[in-house]
């Protein structure tokens, strides 16, 4: 369930480093909503999905998750949700927590840069719908920590637990440097119960806008990943299979996008493929669109599985 990959070799850093230093920002309360029900019994197929950490590194190690899994993720959020109503606007509570071996981080102004670029995306600005999801950022911290820098993946456990914010309703933002071929990976909202500490987006700090990873440095990686955060699936999981990624109005893709091609069509019925969408794999240039179907389960998710601060 990976966002992207890339062979490129990374050699161009950015030089400036900002004195490390931790910027504080008080958290400001969420607006607490009905509690829903827990299920009695957890589906065999889904708590192996909960189980399979991380879920969106692409490497040939991860599983995707199977027609199966997704049917289940779908019938326990119809079950959660009852006469539940979604709410109709999201505010995320959003704390980014920025990594630094002592040369190289984020800058705070890329940190910014990248909030705005999710505020535009979630907001149609770029292209298709506006969700009605926005992000506050509540504050930034730093950390010197060569080892989380260079590998917050398999330092997960340890940095998420020291550094964590909030509940579940709020976001948290990693920004460390990954591997060649990872860009980022996310939780799943319906994973919270299992594993509020780990629960986050990581993102490496060279996707954010104006970042040194040709072809991924608008800060879609981070759009993508936080998607995945909300509650959605690849826009080409399970390929031509139904239920594919559980959302009626994205079309099924039998393979993800690789580059910007001007059209793929990889499914015999249900349209072209949905290149231009965010969670799909294609160039940060290529991808401008969340979908209605992809608003809706968005909420949906939000009110079942994050609907109540915690």
């Amino acid at each position: 369930m990976a966002r992207r990959a890339t062979a490129v070799l990374l050699v161009c850093l950015l030089a400036a480093v900002p004195p490390i230093d931790h910027p504080a920002a008080a958290a400001a309360a969420s607006c607490e909503r009905p509690a829903v029900p827990r299920l009695k019994a957890e589906r065999p197929a889904l708590a192996r999905l909960k189980a399979e950490r991380p879920p969106d590194v692409r490497a040939p190690h991860v599983r995707e998750p199977d027609p199966r899994q997704v049917r289940e993720v779908l019938a326990e959020l119809g079950e959660r949700l009852g006469d539940t109503k979604p709410p109709t606007s999201i505010t995320i509570p959003t704390w980014v927590h920025v990594l630094t071996d002592g040369r190289r981080r984020a800058p705070d102004e890329a940190v910014r840069s990248q909030i705005a670029a999710l505020n535009s995306a979630y907001g149609g600005r770029f292209g298709g719908v506006d969700t009605g999801v926005r992000f506050r950022l509540d504050g930034i911290t730093l950390t010197r920590n060569t080892s989380w820098f260079g590998d917050p993946l398999g330092h997960e456990a340890a940095m998420k637990g020291h550094l964590r914010k909030g509940g579940v309703q709020t976001l948290n933002l990693y920004i460390g440097q990954l591997s060649e071929l990872v860009l980022g990976f996310s939780t799943y909202p319906f994973w919270y119960a299992s594993g509020p500490r780990l629960d986050g987006v990581v993102v490496d700090w060279r996707s954010l806008p104006g970042g040194a990873l040709r072809n991924f440095d608008l800060g879609f990686t981070g759009v993508h990943e936080i998607g995945h955060w909300l509650g959605l699936f690849h826009t080409f999981e399970n390929g031509c299979e139904e239920p594919g990624d559980g959302v009626d109005d994205t079309p099924p893709e039998a393979l993800p996008t690789e580059g910007c091609p001007g059209v793929k069509d990889t499914c015999p019925l249900g349209g072209a493929d949905p290149i231009r969408n965010f969670m799909d794999y294609s160039y940060d240039r290529c991808m401008k669109e969340f979908t209605q179907g992809q608003a809706v389960r968005m909420h949906e998710m939000w009110a079942a599985y994050r609907g109540t601060e915690t």
